[in-house]
């Protein structure tokens, strides 16, 4: 069984240096230290005391300029901590070391609960610098004068974003549906600045453009319309300079799940356990209020510095009930990753989407666990493994190797929500129902059930609105 990325992690071991050992780098540094001293180095020292001139303009610069002739710290290197010099650079990344150590990235406490401690992405802004001066690093004197005419053309809509969030710059994302960048925002009064995630919505080569604003205006009127601890919040839609539609959403520094299960190699169970309870108190709230997300997976779920679980991309989000209806609309289509797809959505056939959400999450809280995917995809006769599944849920127990992972409870649990009849699946209300899930140590929680509800008939779904939204899809239709 492969796992969920060889990919990346061949390309990261083509990336890793060879490994030299401690008892290579004594040898070479005993060598360099009884190795004598070149002749030439002796002659240029002696060459440089028979000049007086130079002795004198040398004086001089010292007394200018006191730091001009100060020996310069060594480089970097690896035999440095062994000879005794230590540069700055290996001062700081061992005390960022340190740091790191001190803090794991899930502890748990003496009083039983835990805490998480995500270490924020590096970014990077030097791609950015090059792009504010053209596309190749410079501009001429003719493009300069273009980008002044097009910046005035275009100064409401850069005021707009710019001037609300801060200008968009690291990219953070990539995908099918645009690219997600950070926009710094700076406050006169307040120290440090404010980030915000800005998802730029681009126009597919030739997409029509009824069914780019579809595209858009779905995603962000569901999103903007849901309010919960663990959905990413959804603040505003702009246009950039471009004239491209960007969605302003609120930044989380803990990057993705995805990111997390590749880099650990798997999580920790009760790590895993909240996460996945997190996951299923956001899924149910989805599904509380007519929405279906159709494309759960890691790389799809959020993480903040402390651990918070956020569902975000709306892209194949569908609403399923309107807010006067209480009959659910089916679905039918395939759509999102095919690992994390339920066995219903290739058929053809008409589907509750509720239990595609559901099944999702399983598989989540499998590749949590052991970093792998349990089948390529959902169909009995195209994937040897989801086969074999299939043939020990008969018999009433699972044989495949991941599931011996799992203790009687957690597996008790999985086997409901990986269940291959959709009519026979546990929805997300039972699992919290449940005693085992009432159990887990879930940090993050939601405050209070169905607290201060109100209808929001812009996309039909009932949301907790803490602030109106400025568009809803008519003005963004009036908008073109």
């Amino acid at each position: 069984m492969d796992k969920m990325d060889n990919n990346l992690k061949d390309k990261n071991d083509n990336d890793n240096k060879p490994v030299v050992s401690k008892n290579d780098l004594d040898q070479k540094t005993e060598d360099k230290a009884t190795k004598p001293i070149p002749n030439h180095t002796q002659q240029k020292e002696a060459k440089t005391n028979h000049h007086h001139a130079g002795n004198i303009l040398q004086t001089t610069l010292q007394k200018m300029f006191p730091s001009a002739d100060k020996p310069k710290a060594p480089k970097s290197s690896k035999n440095s901590s062994i000879t005794g010099h230590e540069s700055e650079d290996e001062r700081t990344e061992k005390t960022q070391n340190t740091r790191s150590t001190s803090k794991q990235r899930f502890q748990k406490l003496n009083t039983g609960s835990h805490v998480h401690n995500l270490q924020p992405k590096k970014v990077h802004r030097i791609n950015n610098f090059f792009k504010d001066f053209g596309i190749h690093g410079h501009n001429s004197v003719d493009e300069k004068s273009q980008n002044e005419s097009d910046t005035t053309k275009k100064k409401n809509s850069d005021e707009s974003l710019s001037g609300k969030y801060g200008k968009p710059q690291e990219v953070v994302g990539k995908g099918a549906f645009g690219i997600v960048r950070i926009a710094h925002k700076t406050e006169p009064k307040v120290p440090g600045e404010k980030l915000f995630a800005v998802k730029e919505f681009k126009k597919r080569h030739n997409e029509p453009l009824k069914k780019y604003m579809k595209r858009l205006t779905s995603e962000f009127c569901i999103s903007s319309s849901l309010h919960h601890i663990n959905v990413i919040d959804t603040i505003d839609l702009l246009q950039d300079t471009q004239g491209n539609y960007c969605e302003v959403m609120e930044y989380c520094s803990g990057g993705d799940l995805y990111s997390l299960i590749i880099s650990s190699g798997g999580l920790e169970q009760n790590e895993a356990d909240c996460f996945f309870g997190q996951l299923i108190n956001g899924v149910k709230y989805l599904h509380e209020n007519g929405v279906a997300h159709r494309d759960l997976k890691p790389e799809n779920l959020l993480l903040t510095s402390d651990g918070c679980l956020k569902i975000t991309d709306f892209g194949n989000g569908e609403c399923f009930k309107m807010a006067w209806e209480k009959q659910a609309h089916m679905s039918r289509g395939a759509c999102g990753s095919e690992p994390y797809i339920a066995p219903e959505a290739f058929t053809g056939k008409w589907f509750d989407p509720r239990p595609v959400d559901v099944w999702a999450c399983g598989i989540i809280y499998m590749g949590m666990i052991t970093a792998r995917h349990l089948w390529r995809c959902a169909k009995e006769n195209e994937d040897f493994n989801f086969k074999i599944y299939l043939e020990s849920k008969k018999h009433g127990e699972c044989i495949l190797a991941p599931f011996q992972r799992l203790s009687d409870k957690r597996l008790r649990m999985i086997s409901k929500i990986i269940e291959p009849d959709p009519s026979l699946r546990i929805t997300a209300e039972q699992i919290t129902e449940d005693p085992w899930f009432s159990q887990l140590d879930i940090c993050h929680k939601p405050q209070t059930k169905n607290s201060h509800l109100h209808t929001n008939t812009t996309c039909g779904v009932n949301a907790t609105n803490q602030q109106p939204t400025n568009l809803n899809k008519l003005t963004i239709m009036n908008m073109v």
